[in-house]
């Protein structure tokens, strides 16, 4: 395994970070795993040497925090980094159980290290942005969380570059704990954040860990096999990004292609890709097989010459922005 510094943080995390919401409750999501195949996962992820680890309050409802604490409650907590996120309401008759008020955050958090059986969450991170709520209020709640010892660094995931800008212009007017993190949707068949949020990141020294590495699996096989998963046959509109738009269908071609000349997974491809950028440091995995993640943790060790990953971004065209409103 190989080990990068997030961000400014100093912290040291595996290159591969291991994606939490397909752990959990099979009634949220057909896809999602049980506790038995979920705890299978997050152990051999530990044997490949991955000590980064994300989850959600809203991913099955609370029980991947859950699963993923008790797992990792057999080994040395403090060799492994832990990240989960709020800002998705949690119950329906209770409006303040999702947002970024100070409330929310607050009550949340707590619920969040309860699940997890720690003290201390590695990454907090808000899960999107709040419109009703004001990024000064936001911003010294997490402040808080940090100095009172229930979070050591807050991040952030999905949102515009210029509201991105506008919390860590807060931050540094009011001094109170930035974000460290932008866990932002990134792959190669949705590179928008090219644009104006990699550019910010890397000049802010912001750790960049995408989702959806492999877009949603459009990167791991063929694109007329998709619908032939379960996660294909059962996602909803809102589930759905444009990636077989504008040059997409193309893309996922070479990646297949590569694949072959290269006697590798396609998924390898394209996760090495996202490897090959500078601004990335650990893309977040997620994966519902223990062969999965092994491919995942051999993509390490693909090389992509400059050519090659020029040959795949060629056929890319904008796209809508997806991800978040």
């Amino acid at each position: 395994m190989e080990y990068t510094t997030l961000g400014d943080t100093g912290m040291q995390v595996s290159r591969i970070a291991l994606g939490c919401m397909s752990f959990g409750d099979p009634s949220w999501r057909d896809w999602v795993l049980d506790e038995e195949e979920s705890r299978e996962l997050i152990d051999c992820a530990v044997e490949f040497g991955i000590n980064f680890f994300d989850t959600a309050n809203m991913y099955s409802r609370g029980e991947s925090e859950r699963i993923l604490g008790d797992a990792l409650a057999e080994y040395d907590r403090d060799e492994m980094v832990v990240a989960t996120k709020g800002f998705f309401q949690m119950r329906e008759d209770d409006p303040n159980s999702g947002g970024l008020s100070r409330k929310a955050l607050e009550q949340e958090l707590d619920a969040s290290l309860d699940r997890l059986g720690m003290d201390t969450v590695d990454l907090y991170q808000t899960h999107r942005w709040d419109y009703d709520t004001p990024i000064e209020t936001t911003m010294r709640a997490l402040d808080d969380a940090v100095r009172r010892g229930k979070a050591r660094h807050v991040g952030a995931s999905s949102m515009w570059a210029h509201q991105f800008a506008d919390a860590l212009a807060t931050s540094e007017r009011e001094n109170l704990e930035r974000y460290a993190t932008m866990q932002n949707h990134y792959n190669l068949l949705y590179r928008e954040e090219e644009r104006e949020m990699l550019p910010m990141t890397q000049r802010e020294n912001v750790g960049v860990i995408p989702w959806s590495p492999l877009a949603r699996g459009f990167l791991a096989r063929p694109h007329e096999e998709i619908e032939t998963t379960t996660r294909g046959q059962t996602e909803t509109e809102a589930d759905r990004h444009p990636y077989l738009e504008n040059g997409g269908r193309e893309v996922n071609e070479r990646v297949e292609e590569l694949a072959n000349e290269k006697d590798l997974k396609m998924a390898q491809i394209a996760l090495s890709w996202l490897l090959h950028k500078d601004a990335v440091d650990a893309p977040i995995v997620g994966t519902t097989s223990v062969e999965h993640l092994e491919d995942a943790v051999e993509a390490l060790d693909v090389s992509l010459s400059s050519s090659e990953i020029e040959y795949l971004e060629e056929p890319y065209q904008p796209v809508e922005v997806s991800g978040h409103r």
